[in-house]
Parts: C-alpha cells; sequence; structure tokens
C-alpha cells in the first residue's frame, strides 16, 4: 500500500517510539503487548444525515508486513498482484450504518487508512508497486466526483494511534475517539455546529487564489477543498504564495541565530540555525553543522517535503519538523525559539497557511491534521492510547 509520506506522522508512531522520539512530541504510555489484543472494536456512528455510506479497511498487516485490507470481522486479506495498466482492486467495502445507526467491526494490527464514502462505492486499483489510492487532485481520477474521506491509523503491541486528518483535503467531516480499559471515550475531530460551511465561506472569502481550492461536484455540489499542497502542484494556488514570508524570515535570521528545541521531553537538546545565502545552516551546541536546508519554495512548506524533507532520523527530521509548523503557522518572525507552543500566536501573518488556519478555527477543540506535522506541539486531532479497549468514528453532518 502506498501512502504518501506526508500523511503518516501518526501512522509511523511505533517506528518513532522504537527510535526513542515521540510522535509530534505526545508523550506515550508503553504497554505490555498482552494488553493490546489482536483486534479491536471500531465503533462506526453515522450522524451525516445520508443513508448510504461504505467503509474500507486498507493498509499493512504488522504481522506479517503484507499489504491488502481487512474486512468486518478484522480478517486480512492480501491484495493479489497488481497489473500495469492498473488493474481492479477486489471489492474492500463495507456496508455502513444509515444514518441514525451504529455498527461495529473489527480493526486488526494494522498501519493504514480507514475510507468512507457516501452514495457510491470508491474505485481501487492494483499497479506492479502496491494500491492505487485515490487522488482526487487529478481532473481523470475516478474518485473525483465521489463524497468521501479517510482517517489514518495504527494499532500495534504499544497501542493504537488514528487521526482525523485534513492533511490531503478537507472533505466530509467525522471525528475519532478511544476509550482505554476501564476508562472513558476520548474523542477529537468534531467541527463546532456551523463549522463545515463556514469553513467554506472563509475559504472563499480568502485573497489570493485560496477560493479555487474548492471542487464542486457536476450538479454544483462542493464535495472538498485540496490541501494547498496540491493548489500548488495544480497551478490553482499561486507558487509564490509563501514567497514574502520566506523572504522576511531568511532576511531576520541571517542577522541573528533561530534556536530549535525539537523534543518537548528534551528541553536541553537545542540547535541554531542561521542564514548563510540561500542556505540556513543548523549547528549543534557544540558548534558543528548537523544539517541544512535551503531557502524553501511555497510547496515544500506546504507539503513538509522537498526543501523540507523530514527523514526519520534524530537530528535533520526533527528539525525540519518544526520547521515546517513555523512556516505554516507563521510563528518564525515572532519568536526565535522554536515549536512555539503558544496557539495564539498561530497564523497571525497575513502571509500564512490560510488553509490550515480556517480548519483549526472551526474544530470544536481547536484540533486539526491540517499539514503534515500539525503535530508539533500537540495541534493534531489524534486518539491515542497505550490500552485501548475500542475506537471509534463518527460522521457529521454536512450543515
Amino acid at each position: 500500500m502506498q501512502i504518501h509520506r506526508k500523511t503518516v506522522a501518526a501512522l509511523c508512531a511505533a517506528v518513532v517510539v522504537a527510535a526513542g522520539l515521540t510522535a509530534g512530541q505526545i508523550a506515550t504510555r508503553p504497554s505490555p503487548a498482552a494488553a493490546v489484543p489482536a483486534t479491536i472494536p471500531l465503533t462506526i456512528t453515522n450522524n451525516s444525515g445520508r443513508d448510504v455510506v461504505y467503509f474500507y479497511n486498507l493498509g499493512t498487516d504488522l504481522r506479517t508486513g503484507r499489504q491488502g485490507w481487512a474486512d468486518a470481522s478484522g480478517n486480512f486479506h492480501a491484495w493479489p498482484a497488481g497489473g500495469n495498466p492498473p488493474s481492479a482492486a477486489p471489492d474492500a467495502s463495507i456496508a455502513g450504518p444509515a444514518s441514525g445507526r451504529s455498527t461495529t467491526i473489527r480493526m486488526p494490527k494494522f498501519s493504514g487508512r480507514v475510507y468512507f464514502s457516501y452514495g457510491r462505492k470508491l474505485v481501487f486499483r492494483l499497479t506492479t508497486g502496491g494500491l492505487v489510492q485515490p487522488a482526487v487532485q487529478n481532473p481523470g481520477d475516478p474518485n473525483r466526483n465521489i463524497l468521501f474521506n479517510w482517517s489514518e491509523y495504527t494499532l500495534n503491541d504499544s497501542g493504537l494511534w488514528m487521526n482525523s486528518t485534513q492533511v490531503d483535503m478537507f472533505s466530509a467531516p467525522y471525528a475519532v475517539g478511544v476509550q482505554p480499559v476501564g476508562g472513558s471515550l476520548q474523542v477529537t475531530g468534531h467541527l463546532k455546529p456551523t463549522g463545515y460551511s463556514s469553513f467554506f465561506k472563509a475559504l472563499r472569502g480568502q485573497p489570493g487564489g485560496w477560493a479555487n481550492l474548492i471542487q464542486k461536484a457536476p450538479d454544483g455540489t462542493v464535495l472538498r477543498a485540496l490541501a494547498p499542497t496540491y493548489g500548488v502542484e495544480t497551478g490553482l494556488l499561486p507558487r509564490n504564495a509563501m514567497d514574502d514570508y520566506v523572504n522576511r524570515v531568511w532576511s531576520k535570521y541571517s542577522k541573528q541565530p533561530l534556536g530549535v528545541t525539537p523534543f518537548a521531553n528534551q528541553p536541553g537538546l537545542k540547535y541554531y540555525g542561521q542564514v548563510s545565502g540561500n542556505v540556513m545552516h543548523f549547528r549543534n551546541s557544540a558548534g558543528a553543522v548537523v544539517t541544512s536546508f535551503e531557502k524553501p519554495d511555497s510547496a515544500s512548506i506546504f507539503g513538509c517535503a522537498g526543501r523540507l524533507d523530514a527523514p526519520n532520523d534524530l537530528v535533520r527530521g526533527p528539525i525540519a519538523r518544526t520547521l515546517c509548523a513555523g512556516f505554516n503557522r507563521s510563528t518564525l518572525l515572532t519568536s526565535p525559539n522554536q515549536p512555539d507552543g503558544n496557539r495564539s500566536n498561530y497564523y497571525r501573518d497575513v502571509v500564512t497557511n490560510h488553509y490550515a488556519r480556517k480548519i483549526h478555527a472551526q474544530m470544536v477543540d481547536g484540533k486539526a491534521y491540517a499539514f503534515a506535522f500539525d503535530d508539533v506541539t500537540n495541534q493534531e486531532a489524534l486518539a491515542h492510547d497505550g490500552s485501548p479497549q475500542q475506537a471509534s468514528m463518527i460522521l457529521d453532518p454536512m450543515n
């Protein structure tokens, strides 16, 4: 199964924890393997007002490393070999509950996605390299005119990480939750009562091409808003959308250092970045250069990739994640010490990630996964527990 790097911050939690890091600087509570059973129940509640919904549980089986899907009972099915051109994937759909009802399926130890679609089944195909994910920034994608969304999750011996994500697009709203053994259900990802319509209204009113991110069905119904990384990629958003802010950041830190403390639980570990020409060099406390970043463009900032690539290591990746969050939230000019944990400072500059700004503004708890490293300072909508008893997805109405 092929999943874009920028959408898997929560899915990589097991790898990060094993390396001694914390995913998005969240504190995890390791638990014995016996505390997490082979499958846990996922209760799906449909409050959307729509009666026809399909679910898909797709990903990598963490017991075998094979890619495939899980049925409603949590049984794993490996994908057959794909082709070139891509061949049709087996029908992995699970019929969801009618509006006002709930149903429960089983989640195995997976790293993947739970997709859901309204009215029509999604189209999945297989290549020789694995599953072809929906890519609705492409006008020819067969899922372009289907209303759908997905949650990303990892369930392994250390617990469950499940998030409500808008990293790729803002579409059909939903929330996720986890109930620990002996505890109550903890839910995140709900929009405010008028949040869905208010987001699109706000995006339409944002100058600079941001309204171009909105996609509609042939009948004019709003389907989604693409994330700005795809807006830049497809020409819907200007390639220079972040240039003015980047130029000001580069000017400021050519004269003074930028301090980065990438791990909340290691306050003494700090790196110092300073600009020389088109490159920002980061040094450790001993003065040795540990990594360098070319002056980023808008695509690198919105995608947290390219010139801000973040490998799963202990130095460059954590620094890149912090820079990415600072650029998207426009906090690099207001504080020479990053990350900035004060949410009131976020998105205050006229040049910022307005897509992320408007999503966070419409969330009940203010938390969302609006760009790849929105988990820096724990601003993401993440349901996590080391001893999960059950998980939940709540499909919300599109007011």
